[in-house]
């Protein structure tokens, strides 16, 4: 008898959506990807040429979808927007569910997704936050779990993206949350991790600049920002975010503890080469976080399969997912609003 295999369907074509649908196609053994769904005409011939002929079957809306054949999950990559509506609608017709970070830029519409997975926990339901699948920063939080850098107090994280003058991040930046929400939000994961996901805010505070696009303005938000996060029980998160580089993608954590430090990616490059030449010697660094994460990604869909077909624990918790969208928002107030914002022992705003 053939192994089980998961049916699974991509909502969501763009930039994301398409490798998640080759990633389940191509790269997950156990998954069978079986419809795709994009409202986007572009897309949906993308799809006609990438998915079509190894037998998915394609929609333009995303209901129909839900009503295919056999279906048993779906792997969400629309626009932020529809994050949660669509894992929701999922959900309610029995589906097992993998959506993109965020689940929505609104902390309240992250917690209607978490009350709907609550009431099916024979369902597992996921966000995709990759970083928890890249195998250095999982070698980083073994090293703390085996407290070889002592009580981990200060986490030093940054999301850089490379340049890009098309003006695709200004559009993108009507929608997105802004850079706290959108960008900072895996270092933000990353804290909860590595510091633990019962620390209590303490104060939030965040500055930013317009360097190279200018027409963010229009929409609240900065190409360049700092943000510092103080937790009530003597641990401190100092993120910084970029959509300015000009070398490439540049993803780096520091974790440091009283007893020592890690760093991941400290000096990052594309793989082991280095170029010597008569100008010094050369290493690339990935073009974009997909450079950086791909594997990670891969590795997401495989444990996401896995934890379905054989009722494994899924790595993450969901109120995750919620807890790091309300941090991210209090970081893109503060910094739009030019303020502190503090809170008492309890975590409450004062």
């Amino acid at each position: 008898m053939a192994p089980k295999r998961l049916k699974i369907a991509a909502a969501g074509l763009g930039r994301m959506g398409k490798r998640h649908a080759l990633n389940f196609l191509n790269r997950t053994p156990r998954a069978e990807l079986v419809a795709a769904f994009s409202p986007d005409e572009s897309e949906i011939q993308w799809a006609k040429q990438n998915l079509e002929p190894y037998g998915v079957t394609l929609y333009t809306d995303y209901d129909q979808m839900l009503q295919h054949a056999g279906l048993e999950a779906v792997v969400i990559g629309t626009a932020t927007s529809v994050h949660a509506e669509e894992a929701i609608k999922a959900i309610e017709k029995n589906l097992h569910v993998l959506c993109e970070k965020p689940l929505s830029t609104k902390v309240e519409v992250c917690k209607q997704v978490v009350e709907a997975a609550e009431k099916a926990p024979h369902l597992k339901v996921m966000c995709g936050f990759s970083r928890r699948f890249d195998s250095s920063y999982r070698d980083a939080a073994d090293k703390i779990e085996r407290g070889l850098i002592g009580r981990p107090v200060v986490v030093r994280s940054q999301t850089c993206d490379k340049h890009d003058p098309s003006g695709f991040f200004v559009e993108y930046a009507a929608w997105s949350g802004g850079v706290f929400v959108d960008m900072t939000i895996h270092d933000i994961d990353l804290t909860l991790w590595f510091l633990g996901d019962d620390v209590t805010l303490k104060s939030v505070s965040a500055y930013g600049i317009r360097a190279v696009q200018p027409g963010l303005a229009k929409y609240n938000d900065y190409d360049n920002a700092v943000g510092i996060v103080e937790f009530w029980n003597g641990k401190i998160a100092y993120y910084f975010c970029s959509r300015m580089m000009a070398h490439g993608q540049e993803d780096a954590t520091e974790i440091i503890g009283t007893e020592g430090k890690l760093s991941v990616n400290a000096n990052p490059q594309i793989n082991l080469l280095n170029y010597y030449h008569s100008r010094g010697i050369t290493r690339e660094v990935p073009h974009d976080y997909y450079g950086r994460f791909e594997m990670a990604f891969v590795q997401e869909s495989n444990e996401f399969v896995a934890a379905v077909l054989d009722n494994k624990p899924l790595p993450m918790k969901l109120t995750n997912a919620v807890k790091a969208v309300e941090i991210g928002s209090y970081l893109q107030e503060a910094l739009v609003q030019e303020k502190q914002i503090r809170f008492d022992e309890s975590g409450k705003r004062v």
